[in-house]
């Protein structure tokens, strides 16, 4: 972990709109066949394995980056507060896939002054957490956690580690399906576990320590954990609603050969089982034939000639470029590729619109619906902007 003084020091720039021809980097593709033209513009420097960013939705142009060993930031009025929001470094392990995975702010959070993490702590173990703020909103409390939902892991890998709320309200969390390759104990097919699965609690209505919505899927169903949404998960490690209809999009990490990205409509009910490990993306896994009969297949995927792990990303919904508007941006964090995925009649159809470098670790939005995405080696954020449709 960098000192506070020199991560300030390399962020002086944030948010700061300046030109690549001043000194700040941008790279930028030409459009094609329609679709718009992609630049990404370095807002900031200097941050240290950046997993998320959010925004708290409470009109305060705030972004909160999270860092995987246990700091947020606030970047507000243009330049990076001096002192974490929030440092819980002591109780997260970091390195590898574990550390703190992400933030999120409850609606209405303007008036609630508390907000929620996912972390793997010392023990490796993922932990769901409420945290308060102190009297100064840009400050949170470290010993106010509240634990929500601990889960075991039984291998350092696969964590998932999102957190969003739904436009229903409710509290959807990402799990991967414990880890090691393959899948060695079944977790996206089996019932009885979390691993593996998107899972949808009530964390607003004051039960201790969350309720189960009454019309989860699996609620009185035999053997199953009446918190799942939808199965069949190897890694979600980032997934995004669309707010429009409340579409979701789950980017699942893939194994050695396709990465992929799961599409639930706003009207869905849940359930859905995503084929996890029977399935590797449109593939048979475990063997060349398979029974996919009640499968839900991606709606994309790529192989690993054009990267070897997915980045999920969100729908574009800022009026700053209508080019980009109802675009799916999303991307791979070992090859830096971006892609844009969108609605084609009845089906959809996706284009690489960059080819950054960058090892991509997240994407965020801004209150206006702006789009960033993080680079976890440099410690870098960059704008997604776009020019005219050619």
């Amino acid at each position: 972990m960098k000192p506070i003084i020199g991560i300030l020091a390399l962020v002086n720039i944030l948010f700061a709109a300046v030109p690549a021809s001043a000194g700040q980097s941008a790279v930028t593709t030409q459009g094609h066949g329609g679709w718009p033209n992609i630049s990404l513009v370095l807002k900031a420097k200097g941050l240290d394995k950046i997993t998320h960013i959010a925004n708290a939705g409470d009109k305060s142009g705030r972004l909160f980056f999270t860092e995987q060993c246990g700091r947020i930031w606030i970047a507000k009025n243009g330049s990076l507060l001096p002192t974490p929001f929030l440092d819980i470094s002591k109780r997260v392990s970091c390195g590898g896939e574990r550390g703190l995975l992400s933030v999120v702010f409850p609606p209405g959070y303007a008036k609630k002054n508390y907000f929620y993490v996912n972390y793997t702590d010392r023990s490796g173990d993922t932990v769901v957490a409420r945290y308060r703020i102190t009297a100064d909103p840009d400050r949170a409390d470290p010993k106010s956690e509240e634990i929500i939902l601990a889960v075991k892991q039984p291998f350092s890998n696969h964590n998932g580690g999102q957190l969003a709320f739904g436009p229903d309200g409710f509290l959807y969390i990402g799990m991967g399906d414990g880890g090691s390759a393959g899948d060695p104990f079944g977790n996206g097919q089996k019932p009885g576990t979390l691993l593996g699965k998107m899972l949808r609690i009530d964390v607003e209505s004051g039960a201790s320590p969350y309720a189960i919505p009454p019309d989860n899927p699996f609620v009185n169903r035999k053997g199953y954990r009446p918190e799942i949404w939808a199965t069949g998960l190897r890694n979600p490690w980032r997934f995004s609603f669309d707010r429009p209809a409340g579409d979701l999009f789950i980017a699942d990490v893939g194994q050695n050969r396709y990465e992929e990205v799961d599409f639930q409509a706003g009207s869905s009910k849940g359930g859905e089982n995503y084929g996890w490990n029977i399935m590797e993306g449109n593939h048979c896994y475990k063997s060349k034939k398979c029974d996919a009969t009640g499968l839900v297949l991606p709606v994309v995927e790529y192989d690993h000639s054009r990267g070897c792990s997915v980045t999920g990303g969100m729908v574009y919904r800022s009026k700053r470029f209508p080019a980009l508007q109802g675009i799916y941006l999303y991307g791979d964090y070992c090859s830096g590729r971006i892609w844009g995925l969108r609605r084609s009649g009845s089906g959809w159809e996706h284009k690489q619109l960059i080819d950054s470098k960058l090892a991509i670790s997240t994407f965020g939005e801004d209150e206006d619906g702006n789009l960033y995405v993080a680079d976890h080696e440099e410690g870098g954020v960059y704008k997604i902007e776009a020019g005219s449709k050619p």
